[in-house]
């Protein structure tokens, strides 16, 4: 059976043991029932994982020693994702944790003109990053920015990616997202709110050098398009 799985952002290679917060020691003490001498895993969310010992089963501050530990190789090329704020908040969590346990790398959310809400709770929507990363087993966390108007983030150079925007006008030159024959390079993909992006808004980023492409031929909500594009940018 797997190891227990959990976060502490400054766990260091250098420490030897780790004094956990009074959240994460309530549930390895209370809710799991683990005591001293029972072993688990952390992860700082850096690619670090470490296998540690409980040495002090204290429910407010639980303290492990660290046994061993790995650092994870980052992968080499990047997914990131622009994507509109939306007006039910519920569905842009349900979108941050599907992103994630799909392997998203960085989260850009931004403020188009027809987007509704503006209201961002970074710190919980940062929580439901890392239990996604937990739940997935995996140690490293995406990347989550402020929100950011379009206008200014789609002047932004990213450098050595390939960018896209996904939307529903139609256009002689966008073409179908595939997995198939994407170069390997780092690949960053817009998509906007409920309502779609404005023409002016598709213009500028064709001016930035975004190509335009499409997801298939249903309409699909803000947050499945979101969820469609990660898993076709991927790399097989």
């Amino acid at each position: 059976m797997a190891l227990p799985f959990f976060y502490k952002e400054d766990s260091t290679t250098s420490s030897t043991q780790i004094i956990l917060d009074e959240n994460t020691s309530k549930h390895i003490v209370q809710v799991l029932r683990m005591h001293n001498g029972e072993q688990l895993q952390l992860t700082n969310g850096k690619g670090g994982l470490f296998i540690c010992e409980i040495i002090d089963d204290n429910r407010k501050n639980c303290v492990v020693k660290i046994l061993n530990h790995s650092l994870l190789t980052p992968h080499n090329l990047t997914i990131s994702i622009a994507i509109s704020l939306l007006k039910n908040t519920t569905r842009f969590e349900w979108f941050l944790e599907k992103a994630t346990e799909i392997g998203v790398t960085e989260i850009i959310p931004v403020i188009c003109e027809r987007t509704e809400k503006t209201a961002f709770k970074f710190e919980r929507l940062n929580t439901i990053l890392v239990s996604a990363m937990l739940q997935s087993q995996q140690c490293w966390l995406p990347l989550l920015h402020q929100p950011i108007a379009y206008s200014k983030f789609i002047k932004q150079p990213f450098e050595k990616t390939i960018k896209f925007i996904a939307h529903c006008e139609s256009q002689e030159t966008k073409q179908l997202l595939t997995n198939n024959h994407l170069p390997l390079t780092n690949k960053l993909i817009c998509i906007g709110p409920e309502g779609d992006f404005t023409k002016a808004e598709i213009e500028l980023a064709l001016q930035h050098n975004f190509a335009s492409v499409s997801l298939g031929n249903r309409r699909l909500r803000t947050e499945t398009a979101g969820v469609v594009a990660l898993v076709l940018l991927q790399n097989k």
